[in-house]
């Protein structure tokens, strides 16, 4: 338990925060998770359709703290690759 009233308060935040954070990281993993499933049942042009959608959640959340911009980039490259992996492979 906190000792004063100021630790109280970070307590109080921090939860609030706690919260917020979990929700941008939620739905960012249900974006991509969503996004993955169509790929793999070769959806594609559903996927295509989405892949700005999820890009777009993915540098929100890291616009929020959640997450790393160095991280948000990764995630929106790989989710970008392997889209285009997956149309390749149908083309080619």
């Amino acid at each position: 338990m906190p000792n004063t009233k100021q630790a109280e308060k970070r307590m109080r935040r921090d939860a609030k925060r706690r919260l917020r954070n979990r929700h941008h990281l939620s739905r960012m993993r249900t974006y991509i998770k969503k996004f993955r499933s169509m790929v793999e049942k070769g959806q594609l042009e559903e996927a295509k359709e989405l892949l700005p959608k999820v890009i777009s959640v993915i540098y929100h959340t890291a616009s929020k703290g959640v997450i790393h911009k160095r991280e948000a980039s990764r995630r929106a490259s790989r989710v970008a690759t392997l889209l285009n992996k997956a149309l390749q492979k149908v083309q080619g």
